[in-house]
């Protein structure tokens, strides 16, 4: 009987895609014969996952985990809706997050964490059911935040389950005040976030290098107008503070009310919550986005097809 190392079930797990334990049976059902081990990973329906790793999975679910002042959110991708809409795969996703919460959203922590119950770690978890359920899935992304003292509060849009959805939001607001209703404000943020999806707290957090091509472009759009130089520069500061309005969370016009700015909102809370509020962090995954998706073009297959 060959000697079962390490390298042997690495090179099983790249050959069929199964998971790590998996292999490690599979060699030692069958004396160490790699041949032979394949073929008993494909009778347990194991080897299916190497097959389905080359689709696009941009489909699935983000999810969002918090407990008191910490909260991670995670993205699980999958090929299509349906799977979304699995128990069995809503469950692992649910699992993720959790270990995700207690990995501080680390991503290459979760990773190797290991899976709750399951004597394997989340990546050979996740590879293991691409096997059983039948399309390639994907741990994709996931951050934490933390605050203290405070809370972190989330919310789920369009919701398939509870804590999962299309769109996972987290706001982190530092606060010595009422925990409940801090986290009540806390919910209304992350709503905010899920429909506006600002790119930073405040003008100070945007990246500069954004914020300096903005201004680029609205300086050569005002050159157009052949105005002075100096009249120039006010229409660009004034553009510039409208493009902080859109995109920088506490300028934006909080969707709660209509009316006030996120920043006055929170101002407004600090009486009731009985102490200053600040939002130290946000996270929003969208399921999907940056995903490059394969369109495929139906007629022109069945053409092709029918001209072979």
């Amino acid at each position: 009987m060959a000697e079962i190392t390490a390298s042997l079930i690495k090179e099983l797990r790249d050959k069929t895609g199964a998971g790590m334990m998996d292999c490690k049976a599979a060699l030692n059902e069958t004396a160490g014969d790699m041949e032979a081990a394949v073929d008993w990973l494909r009778t347990k329906g194991l080897a299916k996952a190497a097959k389905k790793a080359g689709r696009v999975a941009a489909e699935g679910l983000v999810a969002a985990a918090t407990v008191d002042g910490k909260g991670a959110v995670v993205e699980v991708n999958a090929e299509t809706d349906f799977v979304a809409r699995n128990d069995i795969f809503q469950a692992m996703v649910r699992d993720i997050a959790d270990v995700a919460l207690a990995e501080a959203g680390d991503e290459a922590k979760i990773r190797v964490a290991e899976y709750p119950g399951a004597g394997k770690s989340v990546d050979e978890q996740v590879t293991e059911m691409v096997g059983k359920i039948g399309e390639n899935m994907t741990f994709r992304r996931s951050t934490g935040l933390s605050v203290s003292p405070g809370v972190v509060a989330g919310y789920i849009h369009n919701a398939a389950a509870e804590g999962m959805g299309k769109i996972a939001v987290i706001v982190a607001l530092k606060s010595g005040g009422d925990g409940d209703k801090l986290a009540a404000l806390g919910k209304q943020v992350a709503m905010h976030v899920a429909a506006t999806a600002p790119l930073a707290v405040s003008e100070k957090d945007l990246d500069q290098e954004l914020i300096e091509r903005e201004r680029q472009v609205l300086i050569a759009e005002a050159k157009e107008s052949g105005k002075p130089d100096n009249i120039i520069e006010k229409i660009v500061e004034g553009r510039l503070r409208k493009y902080y309005e859109e995109v920088v969370l506490l300028k934006q016009t909080f969707v709660i009310d209509g009316e006030n700015t996120v920043e006055k909102a929170l101002k407004a809370a600090e009486g009731d919550i009985g102490g200053p509020v600040e939002v130290t962090g946000f996270v929003r995954f969208a399921l999907g986005e940056g995903i490059e998706k394969e369109e495929s073009d139906f007629a022109a297959e069945v053409a092709a097809a029918a001209g072979s």
